[in-house]
């Protein structure tokens, strides 16, 4: 047990800090998207030219050069319309910057792992913990010429985190890297630049409490009118005072409308962005806004009314309900998805499974327990080698996309989320609960295993189901044995039942009916007989 890590403490996973709400604009007219795409354009030329110059900036931007930025902005849009895309230029760099510490900790993953094992002699054996040597000199001498690769690239990637130095492609670098294999894209050269116009369009507008309908520049009234502020360079295309151009579509949000209506009817912010889906031919108006942070409740509190454990997997959910002592109740649940197809078949997948467990957690009054999973370093090649499926397993599970969704659409339902250690919750599920619960009528399997693991551990119980008998003496000197009842527990030091037949070659059936009968056995302080008796005075020895 000496190499085993710390684990660490379950938690209560906060809870939604925004809403994002979307609906089609239907009824456009062709000179209402011909006036979305003239703006669009403009301000998408402008927000590139803004991100490249956030960009340049690095580490040394501060509040003096976003003001300048957003000064030179200004003159060619309105001061709202640039304080959005400044913001949007910082959002994007600040993102791109997080993204560089994951290969740079998934190259350091690779250089360890590739040292440790040129370091060993060829064809040494490895252990539990720690890989073996390389299994030929032909091997070892291509892991040492990719060792030195990856050591420049982890030099290269280190040194730009070190500077700011980002990457950033507006319109995605994946829709921009198809344009050289448009054959495997599906669509041709025209179709590819009307996608990548699209993508690096601009129409997205911050909100303003205290403004009317908390948007001054992209405007929806509750009714569902639709109206945008034009830039300077736009203005002759207004059909509304002000500069304001009005669309023939009307919108409406059948998800949180009420919620949105209070909040434009009160003036309180609502952030809007307009973008075309080309695929479609169709137009989509997106909502959004933050709202207070809701204090988390206790862990003990969220304990009280016992969990759901939840082990997730690459093709379904395994879950299985524990009471407040540890218990599995009922028959274990499997919720699956298939993660196959385009990506809208693949979110809504997930998004069905996780509708159905949340359902059932909320019948039964339930807290729902899952780990706290991060697959980055494991995917990394030169940890598993060889193991193409395991990686491509791996690398395939939406653990951080499905506990995200899980998390807000939980808080919707007011059902607490526990997120717990994941280390050893297979192993010791399998080992202590997979046999225990399979029974004649029910086969559990490792993963309905592990679901109990994370139940128990998320409840702060330990996955074994009993403790190690006492170190002195197998007597109830030193607490009971069992961890799954307490000192108070009605019955705690009632008989057990006995099983017919012989339990050891020397005990005979029908032997140990009083094992917890003090009274009946010959110890001391305990008398054999029911009758009182007490020791003679005459000493023993004269």
């Amino acid at each position: 047990m000496g190499g085993l890590r710390e684990l660490a403490a379950p938690f209560v996973e906060p809870g939604l800090s925004g809403v994002a709400i979307r609906s089609r604009l239907k009824g456009l007219t062709a000179r209402d998207e011909e006036v979305l795409c003239l703006v669009g354009d403009h301000l998408g030329s402008l927000a590139s030219r803004d991100l490249k110059a956030r960009c340049a900036a690095g580490l040394e931007h501060d509040s003096e050069q976003s003001a300048r930025r957003k000064q030179v902005l200004t003159d060619q849009s309105s001061s709202r319309w640039a304080g959005s895309i400044t913001r949007a230029s910082h959002d994007q760099w600040a993102l791109a910057r997080r993204g560089r510490l994951a290969p740079i900790r998934s190259l350091q993953a690779g250089v360890r792992t590739i040292a440790h094992r040129l370091s060993l002699p060829v064809g040494e054996k490895g252990t539990k913990h720690a890989p073996g040597g390389y299994r030929s000199r032909q091997e070892w001498f291509a892991k040492s010429r990719r060792l030195h690769v990856l050591e420049d690239r982890l030099e290269a990637a280190q040194a730009d985190w070190q500077a700011g130095i980002v990457h950033v492609v507006r319109g995605g670098r994946r829709l921009l890297n198809s344009r050289h294999h448009l054959d495997a894209a599906g669509f041709g050269e025209e179709q590819w630049r009307t996608r990548w116009q699209a993508k690096r369009r601009f129409l997205e507008a911050d909100g303003e409490s205290g403004k009317r309908y908390g948007n001054e520049t992209l405007r929806v009234t509750p009714d569902g009118e639709v109206s945008l502020k034009l830039p300077a360079p736009l203005a002759h295309v207004a059909n509304a005072p002000h500069g304001r151009y009005v669309l023939a579509a009307r919108v409406s949000f059948a998800h949180r409308g009420e919620q949105w209506a209070d909040r434009i009817t009160a003036n309180r912010a609502v952030a809007y962005r307009i973008h075309e889906d080309v695929g479609r031919g169709r137009w989509y108006l997106t909502a959004s806004w933050t709202i207070p942070p809701v204090q988390t409740i206790p862990l003990e509190t969220a304990r009280a009314g016992g969990v759901v454990g939840v082990d997730t997997n690459a093709d379904h959910l395994a879950a299985w309900r524990l009471d407040q002592q540890g218990n599995p109740v009922g028959e274990p649940r499997r919720f699956a998805y298939e993660l196959s197809g385009t990506a809208d078949h693949r979110d809504a997948q997930a998004r069905h499974a996780l509708i159905g467990l949340l359902h059932w957690a909320q019948r039964h009054g339930l807290t729902i327990a899952v780990e706290d999973l991060d697959f980055q370093a494991e995917k990394t090649r030169e940890k598993h080698g060889w193991k193409k499926r395991f990686r491509k397993l791996i690398s395939g599970m939406p653990v951080a996309r499905l506990r995200a969704r899980l998390v807000s659409m939980a808080a919707e339902l007011g059902i607490p989320v526990i997120a717990v250690d994941p280390a050893y919750t297979s192993r010791w599920g399998t080992q202590h609960w997979q046999k225990p619960l399979t029974s004649t009528t029910r086969k559990t399997t490792r993963h309905d295993a592990a679901a109990v693991a994370i139940g128990r551990r998320a409840l702060g119980h330990p996955i074994r189901r009993r403790t190690a008998p006492p170190p002195a003496h197998r007597s109830d000197e030193q607490g009971h044995r069992t961890v799954q009842a307490g000192p108070g527990t009605p019955g705690r030091e009632g008989h057990r039942p006995r099983i017919p037949g012989p339990r050891t070659r020397s005990v005979g059936a029908g032997r140990g009916a009083n094992a917890v009968d003090q009274n009946a056995q010959h110890r001391p302080g305990r008398s054999a007989e029911h009758e009182s008796w007490k020791q003679d005075s005459l000493p023993l020895s004269l």
